[in-house]
């Protein structure tokens, strides 16, 4: 399947409120069209918003909002109506905040040309997963991810990456504490990053089982050992899986996040370094999440034509908003601590 456009469409807030964005999202031949629109906010009636912001919420496309200058409060609703909205400054979460905001569109256009496919199932996901319970919106996650396996994008960046070796085998991947009524939980393939592959996931998630079937158990504590809380999944395991029907039993049924999120409010997460894809997807799930002054993080998931699969679509918008969860989701952009900690993706910074 192919985009028609690499370049992405401006339209008025009174050109949505009459329709704009309304024809069919698949052309001839199986073509993508026009996946993104912009939405130019400067000087829009406030008068059409409400209008304008029912016509967004049945939009196929990904909607990005346009401003130079700060959303007026009375433009709250169309921009929570939007997928996310460049600006300076703005009244909702649905703004990215950005001193140039055409140059933030125009790398969101960029990313989203290259995966348009990839960048339009995560839209789809955050959305339909919003108002879900946990589980069964790690569910619709999972069934998203299942669906970009078989595409043309995920196949296009492992033969990008090429063939790997598997990792070897390590043995002890997280190493378990008992203090009392605390329960210490290290990842520890620090010669890895400690990368969320199979012997460090299905290690972990017997570790939060404890914890989880042990009421005496009043306070987890989970970091990683080495330079890097996580590195995200093992990239040498990505393309080996035989079966995506087991392959979504296992992330949403085996994966580490729904214990997280069971012990949300008994867990802290303790993070530093890179902490890239499931190292923050998984954290983001717990209660309290404290950050090295060190930390970065990113999710490049939708670059390599997937979109996040250890729960991110689910434990990061519920933290600082869908828009600006799917910004990080389609850019990959970094965000560093200091931003995570404003936006709500960590509860504090760590002293050096």
């Amino acid at each position: 399947m192919n985009t028609d456009t690499a370049r992405a469409t401006t339209v008025s807030v009174a050109d949505l409120a009459s329709g704009a964005a309304g024809e069919p999202l698949l052309g001839d031949g199986e073509t993508l069209v026009r996946p993104l629109l912009v939405v130019d906010l400067d000087d829009a009636d406030p008068a059409l918003s409400a209008r304008a912001a029912e016509e967004a919420s049945l939009c196929d496309r990904i909607l990005v909002g346009r401003a130079t200058r700060e959303v007026p409060a009375a433009l709250a609703p169309l921009v929570d109506a939007l997928d996310l909205t460049y600006a300076p400054a703005g009244p909702t979460r649905g703004i990215v905040e950005a001193d140039d905001p055409d140059a933030s569109i125009a790398e969101f256009a960029t990313a989203v040309a290259q995966r348009p496919q990839s960048a339009l199932v995560a839209r789809q996901v955050v959305r339909a997963s919003e108002t879900l319970a946990v589980p069964e919106a790690i569910d619709v996650e999972s069934l998203g991810y299942s669906t970009l396996q078989g595409g043309p994008e995920f196949a296009a960046w492992l033969d990008e990456r090429g063939p790997r070796p598997l990792p070897p085998p390590c043995e002890n991947p997280v190493l378990i504490e008992r203090d009392g009524d605390v329960l210490h939980i290290t990842l520890n393939r620090p010669e890895r990053r400690n990368a969320y592959g199979t012997l460090l996931r299905d290690a972990l998630v017997e570790a939060l089982r404890l914890a989880v079937l042990d009421e005496s158990v009043e306070r987890v504590v989970l970091d990683g050992a080495g330079p890097s809380f996580c590195a995200g999944g093992d990239l040498d395991e990505f393309g080996r899986t035989p079966n995506t029907t087991l392959a979504h039993l296992i992330r949403t049924r085996g994966g580490a996040g729904r214990l997280v999120a069971r012990l949300a409010d008994r867990i802290e997460v303790r993070v530093h370094g890179h902490c890239i894809g499931a190292g923050i997807e998984i954290p983001a799930f717990a209660g309290r999440v404290v950050a090295a002054p060190d930390t970065l993080f990113r999710l490049p998931e939708v670059s390599m034509g997937l979109i996040p699969g250890a729960g991110g679509t689910v434990s990061i918008p519920r933290r600082i908003g869908r828009w600006r969860a799917l910004h990080l989701f389609v850019t990959a952009a970094p965000l560093d601590v200091a931003r995570a900690l404003e936006w709500g993706l960590v509860d504090e910074i760590l002293g050096p």
